[in-house]
């Protein structure tokens, strides 16, 4: 399942990103390189200085931000995966060597299973990192592509949109959908943008499982970070 050509399909959505073969062969790079893990981040105290472009990676618990993570840096247990709801607690920085660059896993939102007061402890961390941090250059917001937007998502678009911080929808398990599903998802999605101001009007869709999308992400982030960087 998942390699018959309607599940395919999410691969011609790329195309309206329209990212160059110099960008494609740049974010390769970037993401060929050995990443790590930097740190842990319960409370703001902790942040490492902000001394470099950070991209940040937000969804639903569940939604598959640890495997794209891994993906995404071609390496399976950078971002350690669960099947249990909330299992990622802190903000996560990963970095490379000689590239200027934090890549940040947050806490999932919708499900924790954890104590409410630890949850409301996490939505005030991530809120407060929003607000405060001024290298954050653009947030990657996850969709599950076979459920589309839900309320916990378009609340914290609304959240984004508040602390004015630039975010991007990527459609996570393109697998999964049959091809009219997906193609109702991305529509639906792209609709649902036009409303919020600090989104990005394009979607990447991916799957992690497949490698679907991930050669895009990488060369949005490298195209975002690296020109900005040097600019």
């Amino acid at each position: 399942m998942g390699t018959n050509p309607p599940h395919g399909s999410e691969a011609e959505f790329q195309t309206s990103e329209a990212v160059t073969q110099e960008w494609l062969a740049t974010g390769a790079a970037l993401f060929g390189r050995p990443w790590g893990f930097v740190r842990g981040v319960p409370s703001l105290e902790f942040l490492p200085d902000a001394d470099r472009p950070e991209i940040a990676f937000a969804g639903r618990s569940n939604v598959g931000k640890s495997s794209l993570i891994n993906a995404l840096v071609g390496q399976h247990g950078l971002a350690r995966t669960s099947n249990t709801p909330g299992r990622t607690q802190e903000l996560n920085f990963f970095a490379t060597a000689d590239v200027p660059l934090y890549l940040v896993d947050m806490p999932g939102y919708g499900f924790a299973r954890a104590p409410k007061e630890k949850v409301k402890a996490w939505i005030g961390l991530v809120r407060d990192y929003l607000r405060g941090r001024p290298t954050l250059k653009r947030v990657f917001l996850l969709i599950d592509s076979r459920h589309g937007l839900k309320p916990p998502d378009r609340e914290t678009m609304r959240l984004l949109d508040e602390a004015a911080v630039s975010y991007q929808v990527v459609l996570t398990k393109a697998d999964k959908p049959s091809r009219s599903e997906l193609e109702k998802v991305v529509a639906a999605t792209k609709l649902a943008l036009t409303a919020h101001p600090a989104a990005y009007p394009e979607v990447i869709v991916t799957s992690a499982a497949k490698g679907v999308g991930i050669d895009v992400l990488r060369a949005r982030i490298a195209e975002l970070c690296l020109t900005q960087s040097s600019g």
